[in-house]
């Protein structure tokens, strides 16, 4: 069996989404962990902080995915300290890709949406285990993916607000809430603009959701 394949056999359920709009990027995600069958918790954090700029979200290994966020938390301060200025949204999915791209004989087993905003404006890139990079408007992972990309590519256009397409990004949270059994426990809200990494509150999605 290739690294690829064990990946995928000991991937976990969760739904993540990202989308970039023209007032910056969003990333939303379930709070379910998975182990088997088990519902294994129900309030597991899915969207991390890497910088003030730039988020992640991951689906897989719990363990892996704390590790790789620690990781790029730190190369994140490494740059600033060492260049003075933020490093690119950009630069970090490629750090990030190489990272995972070393660690292919025995992979990190995860996927990641990284985002963010920047000079160049807001941008999203999907990461496999093997270290792959591929830049989209719009991506979603896990196993409630399909169900969400349903939604996404009904209701998504490019440069919509930063609010429609937070509505998009929970409306999609929300099929896939309905569909898959390994997705659940709520819903998890990032925005990331030119102030910085903003999460909403439980309170604030509920009102969204409400009008959905």
């Amino acid at each position: 069996m290739g690294a690829l394949e064990k990946a995928e056999k000991y991937m976990k359920g969760t739904t993540t989404v990202g989308l970039t709009c023209k007032d910056g990027t969003v990333l939303v995600s379930d709070k379910r962990a998975t182990m088997g069958t088990l519902i294994a918790h129900r309030i597991v954090k899915k969207s991390f902080m890497i910088d003030n700029h730039i988020g992640a979200t991951v689906a897989g290994s719990v363990a892996d995915a704390q590790a790789m966020i620690r990781w790029m938390q730190a190369e994140a301060k490494l740059y600033r300290m060492r260049s003075g200025k933020e490093m690119s949204v950009e630069a970090a999915a490629t750090l990030l890709g190489n990272i995972l791209f070393q660690q292919r004989g025995y992979p990190m087993i995860i996927q990641v949406i990284l985002g963010g905003i920047d000079k160049k404006g807001a941008r999203i890139f999907s990461l496999d285990p093997l270290g792959s990079c591929i830049e989209d408007n719009v991506i979603a992972t896990g196993s409630g993916s399909p169900v969400a990309y349903g939604v996404l590519e009904d209701h998504y256009k490019e440069n919509l607000s930063l609010d429609e397409c937070t509505k998009i990004g929970i409306r999609s949270l929300k099929a896939a809430l309905k569909r898959d059994a390994m997705t659940g426990d709520g819903i998890d809200v990032v925005e990331i603009t030119s102030k910085g990494f903003r999460k909403l509150t439980s309170n604030q999605i509920e009102k969204i959701s409400q009008t959905l």
